[in-house]
């Protein structure tokens, strides 16, 4: 499979860009980071296999040995949900077709920095973060852009995959002429706000007229171990800052509340879960519910398997309630384009390759390893 489509497919230049493009392959690289998902159920292992072994995703005793049996144990159970969505993650597509929208408007926004290429860097299944920066090498990019696709940032995600560059460079001479710049956090872009309102509202009118006053909106972000909030970690309080700008955008016409998904093991983490909050809610008797997927810019098994199967339509008929509709993510809704167009075109004219907040560590972080990644990325962006 051809991992990084051409040039000519990823955009259309403008006649005034021709020559530009003509010269070079790409002058900007857009390296989009997140975590990534398997494509197919033969890939599950080892994504388990290197999410388990990650200790800036999770720390576990004795984790040579437990991260891999974990895996093992979990691959079977973790296939068949992938299996009941298709037979593979939607989230390679998504970004893809996020990327080419994204950079045929930048070369047109931004055309001193064009021709623009993005790139996509996973950090559990391919295309992984040391392949994808091989090819942002080959092409010969005066300018790689890391924009993590995580628009709140937590060091378990986020920083898991900047520490992954920062571990690739390690062996190797970070190029004398490259510039290198960092987009760590976007949790109120203004564009971001209006698509995730628009998704909502697009599924409060599937409601009749004289049940939307009853509607309670649930924003389901990915929940974090307890330890990690306490140490310090950026992600609920930004979480929670996109929350509020959403329904100052909605104009806080409906209740709603911040609730958290997909907590793995026995050690306890940030609540109240999901689906604990819609069974205590149709307790207190509500029956109209919209999921919101708030941390999560495009379709995976989150969304499409816990979401969808799990709480709308298992829980849903457990609890014996009819009316709980999940809103989309963001995926290729235009105002959502607009927004990461604007984010990296406002980067690129600001020239601020790293921001002081990316380079704060947390108030008890203890990691060598986030210590040296933060001390590095400070000396290769602003030496440029």
């Amino acid at each position: 499979m051809k991992m990084f489509p051409s040039l000519k497919q990823l955009s259309k230049p403008t006649s005034d860009l021709t020559s530009r493009f003509m010269s070079s392959q790409v002058k900007t690289a857009v390296v989009m980071l997140n975590m990534g998902g398997p494509q197919h159920v033969d890939q599950v292992h080892g994504y388990l296999h290197r999410i388990m072994t990650d200790r800036d995703m999770m720390q576990l005793p004795f984790q040579n040995t437990l991260g891999p049996y974990i895996a093992r144990r979990r691959t079977s159970e973790v296939q068949k949900k992938y299996a009941e969505i298709g037979g593979g993650s939607p989230i390679l597509k998504w970004t893809n077709i996020q990327g080419k929208l994204m950079c045929e408007k930048l070369d047109k926004m931004s055309p001193s920095t064009a021709p623009h290429k993005h790139y996509v860097a996973f950090r559990y299944v391919e295309p992984l973060t040391e392949s994808t920066f091989e090819q942002v090498q080959k092409d010969g990019a005066d300018r790689v852009v890391l924009f993590s696709q995580y628009p709140q940032y937590s060091c378990a995600t986020s920083g898991s995959s900047f520490n992954a560059i920062y571990s690739y460079f390690q062996n190797k001479t970070f190029p004398e002429n490259l510039k290198l710049s960092i987009i760590d956090r976007w949790a109120t872009h203004p564009l971001l706000i209006k698509a995730i309102g628009s998704r909502i509202s697009d599924e409060i009118k599937q409601f009749p007229e004289g049940d939307r006053d009853d509607i309670v909106i649930l924003f389901s972000a990915h929940s974090l171990p307890l330890k990690a909030v306490n140490r310090g970690d950026a992600y609920p309080s930004e979480v929670s800052s996109t929350v509020h700008a959403v329904m100052e955008e909605l104009g806080y016409a409906y209740p709603y509340a911040l609730v958290w998904q997909s907590k793995v093991g026995p050690l306890p983490w940030l609540g109240p879960f999901t689906d604990d909050a819609l069974k205590g809610y149709v307790k207190q008797g509500k029956k109209k519910f919209i999921l919101v997927p708030i941390a999560f810019v495009n379709e995976h098994i989150e969304t499409l398997h816990e979401l969808d199967i799990e709480y709308c339509k298992e829980l849903g008929e457990e609890l014996g309630v009819k009316n709980i509709r999940r809103a989309a993510a963001p995926n290729d809704h235009p105002l959502f384009i607009d927004g990461i167009a604007d984010i990296v075109s406002q980067h690129l004219r600001e020239n601020k390759p790293v921001s002081p907040k990316f380079l704060l560590r947390c108030a008890h972080c203890i990691s060598s390893r986030c210590y040296e990644s933060k001390q590095w990325f400070s000396r290769v962006c602003k030496s440029k």
